[in-house]
């Protein structure tokens, strides 16, 4: 039936008016055409559709991904065509656009992953702090933090970002808006110094493409970087941090994964390939601040953060990492249950105590 529809189409171009020079070559493209599909089992076309549709799913995720920061980047640029003269005249030109930014974001994020931050309430309300956290294959959790901290804490934060995203067409201005920053240093120091928000996972594309995502094992190799800002602004809050399920949403194909590790040590390039977009569960854990004087040592320094993130993810993330774990944590949590049980008894055990604390007599039944 297929291959009858198609002939019919077929014939209705072979039956049209082509200019003289372009007949021949039409007929004989037709005739190939005719050919080729006498030749193909369509069931069998069909069950190779079916077979590799999920996988073909896997990988266009990433590529959707890529088309919303893109759509950003493109309303970015209308907001700004809009408001050229205003922004002569207003400091806060971009934040209108921030905001639409951060609550599609927000959307995303709430729709798609079950969305939830914890610890929120470890960010400072004003002033500087540092959030050093785990990178999974990609920082898609960095975006909802990002949207939670404006739209709740109405405050922005400063990002560090890979070198090559400076480099990618369109990107600049999603950078300038959203203060993403290469990194260096003095850059980070002064950002702190003037009270800003500022987030940097300290194992960056390595950690992100390389890390095993059964393992969640930390990446930070010798890098001191953050340490050395850290000690440089004593007395900054530094917060640990770390999102559930954040190497599930997105992989790196296991096959290829030394050959694609060897490039990227060799030429920085990070050209390992990426999938997913599984609608897995994620919470980002905000630990609590630690706070370092500038006399201490940025190994030590580096020690103690590194612990502490390794402490979050062996709290929150069971291991090993599982994608299908993932998304049925969406509806079922066998430890969240635990706890709200847990929850519950304390609470009733605590107005046990109170209530007979004050003479009052209780019933048994109201505290089994």
């Amino acid at each position: 039936l297929k291959s009858m529809w198609i002939k019919s189409i077929l014939l209705s171009l072979k039956n049209m008016q082509w200019p003289s020079w372009l007949q021949p070559y039409v007929e004989v493209l037709l005739l190939w055409i005719s050919w080729a599909i006498d030749y193909i089992d369509w069931d069998y076309l069909e069950y190779l559709t079916w077979l590799f549709l999920p996988l073909l799913i896997a990988f266009i995720l990433p590529v959707l991904l890529l088309l919303f920061i893109y759509g950003c980047v493109i309303f970015l640029h209308i907001y700004g065509l809009r408001n050229r003269i205003r922004e002569a005249y207003a400091s806060s030109l971009w934040d209108g656009a921030r905001i639409s930014i951060a609550s599609f974001w927000d959307a995303v994020g709430h729709v798609w992953h079950g969305y939830e931050i914890k610890g929120l309430e470890n960010v400072p309300s004003e002033g500087p702090a540092l959030f050093v956290y785990y990178h999974g294959t990609l920082p898609i959790d960095v975006y909802y933090v990002i949207a939670k901290c404006m739209l709740h804490k109405k405050r922005t934060l400063h990002c560090v970002g890979d070198k090559f995203i400076f480099k990618m067409p369109g990107w600049g201005m999603i950078c300038k808006v959203f203060y993403i920053t290469p990194g260096t240093v003095d850059d980070c120091m002064e950002r702190l110094k003037d009270g800003h928000l500022l987030c940097i996972a300290p194992g960056g594309v390595r950690e992100a493409l390389f890390s095993d995502p059964t393992r969640y094992n930390i990446m930070w190799a010798r890098r001191l970087g953050f340490a050395k800002v850290i000690i440089g602004c004593p007395g900054t809050p530094v917060i640990p941090m770390f999102t559930e399920n954040c190497r599930d949403a997105f992989r790196t194909p296991c096959c290829g994964r030394k050959i694609f590790r060897w490039i990227y040590e060799k030429t920085r390039l990070p050209l390992c390939p990426v999938y997913g977009g599984f609608p897995v569960k994620m919470i980002t854990h905000l630990g609590k601040p630690l706070y370092f004087s500038s006399d201490m040592n940025p190994e030590d320094v580096k020690k103690n953060v590194k612990e502490e993130v390794h402490d979050l993810i062996r709290e929150h993330q069971r291991l090993p990492g599982s994608i299908l774990r993932g998304i049925m944590q969406r509806f079922y949590d066998k430890r969240r249950c635990k706890q709200d049980v847990l929850l519950e008894e304390i609470t009733c055990n605590n107005l046990c105590s109170n209530n007979i604390t004050h003479g009052d007599s209780i019933a048994p039944s109201e505290c089994s």
